[in-house]
């Protein structure tokens, strides 16, 4: 895989991030959406195998594969599945030309100070090791902002930045992802605070590499519009939250230099009961309105 090329697609071509790294306790209800109950499984295993089938639907989809999707987050079990006989990884890239990226947080500490932090990443060296070697361009790394609390967000940032180190390191490129939730009675306040966190964060940051900012869409449009300049920020990528899909793209069309990073406002109307024709419809309407909102903007 050409990690130059795939730089440069992540840096200049418009297009989105696909999310596809639902995982632990997240996938009974992404499973329960798409219309599979959990009486339908019955061992963990049988459940991320309906959840890759899923995932793999959803790739294979010729909606999927039109340069409008520049690149997907797998979760670590669809790393190292298939798509028929290729590692997914090889798919996007070599049959889809996305560029693919792997969830590695390990899920999110009781809250302290407003925040949720990171739980610890137990060998992180080597899963970033795997990764490069299956052709994985970068990395995803969510924690929680609930609360406006300016220590609470510095630990958040300082512990985000300390983790994108490594991943840099590998020669990887980092997805940070200090996520504040659309529901926060401070999200203003916080995203403010945020703004100012992750600009000292990327003043301290050692190296040349780059990284690329995921946060929840604003209230303010367009206050991350300038770390599209920063020469250590490769792009800034916005997640849904709990915006429905109309919603979420709305709010994006308003804010300049930033594409979408969605995941459920991605899939919220495709079904299991579905058929091809139907789901692959239904998936094409669905890229079409967030390109549309990463690539045309308003005011």
């Amino acid at each position: 895989m050409s990690n130059t090329k795939m730089a440069q697609q992540m840096s200049q071509a418009p297009g989105f991030i696909a999310a596809l790294d639902q995982s632990g306790g997240s996938t009974p209800k992404a499973l329960g959406h798409y219309g599979i109950e959990p009486g339908a499984y019955s061992s963990e295993q049988d459940m991320f195998a309906l959840m890759h089938e899923m995932r793999v639907r959803i790739i294979k989809s010729p909606a999927f594969s039109d340069h409008k999707v520049i690149a997907a987050i797998l979760f670590e079990k669809t790393m190292d599945g298939l798509v028929d006989t290729m590692p997914v990884p090889s798919y996007l890239w070599d049959k889809c030309g996305i560029v693919p990226f792997l969830k590695i947080d390990k899920g999110l500490e009781a809250e302290e100070h407003g925040v949720q932090l990171m739980k610890p990443i137990p060998d992180l060296n080597s899963l970033l090791s795997r990764a490069a070697k299956l052709g994985i361009y970068g990395t995803k790394e969510r924690s929680v902002i609930r609360l406006a609390d300016k220590n609470g967000i510095s630990e958040i940032i300082h512990q985000q930045y300390q983790v994108a180190e490594t991943v840099l390191s590998h020669q990887l490129v980092p997805i940070i992802e200090p996520e504040v939730l659309v529901q926060s009675p401070e999200k203003a306040e916080a995203e403010n605070i945020l703004l100012e966190e992750l600009t000292q964060g990327l003043q301290k940051l050692p190296g040349q590499g780059k990284v690329i900012l995921k946060v929840t869409i604003p209230e303010k449009a367009d206050l991350y519009a300038e770390f599209a300049k920063h020469p250590r920020v490769q792009r800034v990528v916005a997640l849904s939250g709990g915006y429905s899909l109309d919603e979420a793209c709305i709010k994006l069309k308003k804010n300049h230099n930033m594409i979408a990073s969605f995941s459920r406002a991605l899939m919220e109307d495709l079904r299991a009961s579905q058929s091809n024709t139907v789901f692959d419809g239904i998936l094409e309407k669905v890229v079409n309105e967030i390109y549309d909102a990463s690539v045309n903007k308003v005011g």
